[in-house]
């Protein structure tokens, strides 16, 4: 079997501690990214897998109910599916444009203030990443090129050799 061994258990801790909050500035996030090898470029590409997906209302509250950094029409759209008290587990997308196709809307998004977490506006808000962000925004090649070198890159982090762990037959449960 061909594939990437992997932990039999998973550790909540361990994801805690390796994954930055969705509450995290753009400094922790790249201070994060560097303590695992992997440069402010690998961060800004890595975060484009959030063209797909949701997140709980829990992680993004605070960011449209306090943030001004957001768009106004975003934020009221989001908050219907997310009151200010209550509905923790309530989800909504990553990508409201896009949710369920892999492409480079993440970005533009971020260009008109909808990144849904605070930690993804922060990779366009007048620091170091705007000039990346800008540029995935309109050439999706490009884009797709620094994930998939980035994607690799992540896979070595710390790989589990030998008999350690196991190549999964279904990613989403241990065999």
């Amino acid at each position: 079997m061909l594939g990437r061994r992997d932990s039999p258990t998973a550790s909540l801790s361990a994801a805690n501690n390796n994954i930055p909050s969705p509450s995290s500035t753009l400094s922790t996030l790249i201070s994060s990214f560097q303590g695992h090898g992997l440069s402010t470029k690998d961060l800004v590409a890595l975060s484009g897998a959030h063209t797909i997906g949701q997140s709980r209302c829990a992680f993004f509250r605070t960011r449209i109910y306090n943030e001004t950094n957001i768009n106004a029409a975003f934020a009221t759209s989001v908050k219907a599916n997310c009151p200010s008290a209550g509905g923790d587990n309530n989800l909504s997308p990553l990508d409201v444009v896009t949710p369920t196709t892999f492409d480079n809307q993440y970005y533009a998004n971020l260009k008109i203030q909808k990144g849904l977490l605070h930690s993804d506006q922060q990779l366009l808000n007048g620091g170091s990443t705007d000039s990346q962000v800008t540029a995935y925004s309109t050439n999706q090649n490009s884009f797709f090129r620094d994930f998939a070198a980035a994607m690799v890159k992540m896979g070595n982090i710390s790989p589990l050799t030998g008999t350690s762990g196991q190549i999964r037959k279904n990613c989403r449960k241990s065999n």
